[in-house]
């Protein structure tokens, strides 16, 4: 089953330096039929001003995965970790016990980015920050493995949840079969483009749930980028 849901169906707000989309139900006045899927409970769609950001601020007990669409995103924490992150690469924190990290914008146009939170597979444990440049070459007509909890996953970033963050890149015209663990379900955001997926189109910043599904069939109808969560 592929449940879409379109960019003017998401909930949003807007802080002025934040304007944000949900791809899933924050508060119980948002869309109800927006629900999360297995251990994956955020999906936000941010857009960060020039010159803003979140300040430092704490978490526990969530594992936090930022990929960065457009710009250049800033990381600072209490742990000691400071990095940049530029747009197709990804960074992860697994709060675990704690931590309190600010995040900002450090390029000179709007910062866009997907951040994707999930249950850990066990609350506590230390807090670990990471992030890793992924060239779109190497994820070219295809999902590639960008994060993922499952030690087969090599070369991914490790985070401490059954689960998998995977990124696609689309020529027009292309088309490809993902295969998917029927017992797991699935969301699919269109980073940029537009795209077929089991014969149901799908616009720019759309979303999709998909369970119950052994593979899905994917073709791009102009060029796109593809970002995929599955989670058990």
């Amino acid at each position: 089953m592929i449940s879409h849901r379109r960019w003017e169906s998401l909930d949003r707000a807007d802080f002025g330096w934040l304007r944000a989309r949900y791809h899933f139900q924050v508060s119980p006045e948002g869309n109800p039929a927006h629900q999360a899927l297995a251990g994956l409970i955020v999906w936000n769609d941010d857009e960060i001003a020039i010159g803003s950001g979140f300040p430092m601020h704490g978490h526990r007990n969530v594992e936090i995965i930022t990929y960065v669409r457009q710009g250049v995103l800033g990381h600072r924490d209490n742990q000691g970790s400071e990095g940049t992150i530029q747009a197709g690469d990804v960074q992860v924190m697994s709060a675990g016990t704690g931590i309190r990290h600010a995040e900002f914008n450090k390029g000179e146009v709007p910062l866009r980015l997907y951040q994707i939170w999930l249950l850990p597979r066990d609350n506590g444990g230390a807090p670990q920050w990471s992030t890793r440049a992924f060239p779109k070459s190497d994820r070219s007509g295809r999902f590639a493995v960008l994060a993922s909890g499952f030690a087969d996953d090599k070369g991914a970033l490790p985070i401490r949840a059954n689960a998998r963050l995977l990124g696609a890149t689309l020529t027009a015209g292309e088309n490809f079969r993902h295969h998917l663990d029927p017992s797991r379900q699935a969301y699919l955001a269109v980073a940029s483009g537009r795209i077929e997926i089991k014969g149901e189109p799908m616009g720019p910043q759309d979303g999709a749930a998909i369970t119950n599904l052994a593979a899905v069939d994917v073709s791009a109808l102009e060029d796109s980028e593809l970002v995929l969560v599955e989670a058990g």
